[in-house]
C-alpha cells in the first residue's frame, strides 16, 4: 500500500470518528435546566431529575447521579432480568404457570385476589407487574429471574453501578433498610429505558416486548398525565411514604425524550392527589413537554383534577 492510500485511510477514519463524536455528543439544555431548577428548588425533600432528548442529544441533570429509592420502579430491572431468562431459553413468554395463594402480597396489584391454583402464564405475570405494578407477580418474577443477586449482575453487566435490587437479596439487608426494594440514580434508570427504546437491551425482540408492556400503565396520574392521551408514552411509577418516583419515555412529535424524577426524604407523606412530590412530577413533566413541543396547545381537560382527587394514592 502506497503512502497516498495510507493517508486516505487515516483521513477517512478520523472523519468517521469525528462524525460519531458529534452525533453522540450531549449538551446541556440550558433553558430547560434553569426551568427545572426553579421548579425543584423549594421541594421539601431531595429531588433528582434527568431528561434526555434522543434526537437533539440534549440533557438536563439535577442530582442525576445521586442514589434514590426506586419503590416500584425496580420492576423495570426485574422485567429485564425476566426477559434475559426468556432469551436464554429458560422460559417461554407464554409458559403456563399456576398461582399459589401463599404468594399473595398486599399493596398494589390484582393477583393477590386470584383463587388458589388459578391457571396463568408468564406473559400475564410480566404484564400485571408493569401495567398494574402488581406486587405479588413482581416478587414471583424476581424469583423467576434468578433473584435479586442475578438481576443485579445483569445491571452490572450493562454498566450500571448503582441500580440494584435490595429486597430478598442476600448481603443487601443493610442497604435495604435505607433504600427499600430497590435503588437507582435518575441517569441510570433513564439509560435503561433508552436502551429498551433503541432495541439494545438483551435483543431487539425482548426490547420491543418490554416497551410494549411499559406503554400500558394503569398509574398515569403524575408525569404521564401531562402528556396528551393520543401521544404514546412508556412509563413506570414508584411510591412509598417518603419517596415518589417516575420513569417515562415520551414518543413526542418532534423526537422522543426520556424523563426520570426521583424523590426521597419527602416531608409530605400523604397519599392524596395533591401530595407535594406528585404535584412536582406533574409540573416537571408539563414543563418538559411544552419545552420540547412549544406549539402544542393541549392541556389536561378542565375537571380532570376533580375527577381524580378522591382516588386513593
Amino acid at each position: 500500500m502506497n503512502k497516498f492510500y495510507q493517508k486516505l485511510i487515516i483521513l477517512i477514519a478520523v472523519l468517521s470518528m469525528t462524525h460519531i463524536t458529534f452525533a453522540q455528543s450531549v449538551k446541556t439544555d440550558k433553558k430547560l435546566q434553569k426551568t427545572l431548577e426553579e421548579l425543584t428548588k423549594n421541594h421539601q425533600g431531595d429531588v433528582g431529575v434527568y431528561v434526555y432528548h434522543l434526537k437533539k442529544h440534549k440533557e438536563v441533570a439535577i442530582n442525576a447521579d445521586t442514589i434514590f429509592p426506586t419503590a416500584s420502579v425496580v420492576k423495570v430491572p426485574i422485567l429485564i432480568g425476566l426477559f434475559k431468562k426468556i432469551s436464554d431459553g429458560k422460559y417461554t413468554l407464554n409458559q403456563p404457570m399456576v398461582y399459589d395463594d401463599s404468594r399473595a402480597y398486599g399493596g398494589s396489584g390484582l393477583m393477590q385476589f386470584y383463587k388458589d391454583s388459578s391457571q396463568t402464564d408468564l406473559r400475564t405475570l410480566a404484564s400485571l407487574m408493569i401495567t398494574y405494578s402488581d406486587n405479588t407477580t413482581s416478587l414471583w418474577c424476581q424469583e423467576l429471574a434468578g433473584g435479586g443477586a442475578e438481576i443485579n449482575k445483569v445491571m452490572a453487566d450493562i454498566g450500571l453501578k448503582d441500580t440494584r435490587v435490595n429486597s430478598r437479596t442476600e448481603g443487601r439487608e443493610k442497604i435495604w433498610e435505607i433504600y427499600g426494594w430497590g435503588q437507582t440514580t435518575p441517569r441510570e434508570m433513564a439509560s435503561l429505558l433508552i436502551k429498551i427504546r433503541n432495541g439494545e437491551l438483551i435483543d431487539k425482540v425482548a426490547s420491543e416486548q418490554m416497551y410494549r408492556l411499559m406503554t400500558s400503565g394503569f398509574y398515569v396520574d403524575n408525569a404521564a398525565s401531562q402528556i396528551p392521551p393520543y401521544v404514546q408514552k412508556a412509563s413506570k411509577t414508584g411510591a412509598v411514604d417518603a419517596s415518589r418516583s417516575e420513569l417515562i419515555m415520551v414518543n413526542a412529535p418532534h423526537g422522543d425524550y426520556v424523563l426520570y424524577i426521583g424523590t426521597k426524604n419527602n416531608k409530605d407523606r400523604s397519599w392524596t392527589y395533591d401530595n407535594e412530590a406528585s404535584q412536582l412530577m406533574r409540573d416537571i413533566s408539563a414543563a418538559v413537554w411544552h419545552h420540547f413541543e412549544p406549539k402544542a396547545n393541549w392541556e389536561p381537560a378542565k375537571g380532570t383534577e376533580a375527577l381524580k382527587r378522591d382516588q386513593p394514592y
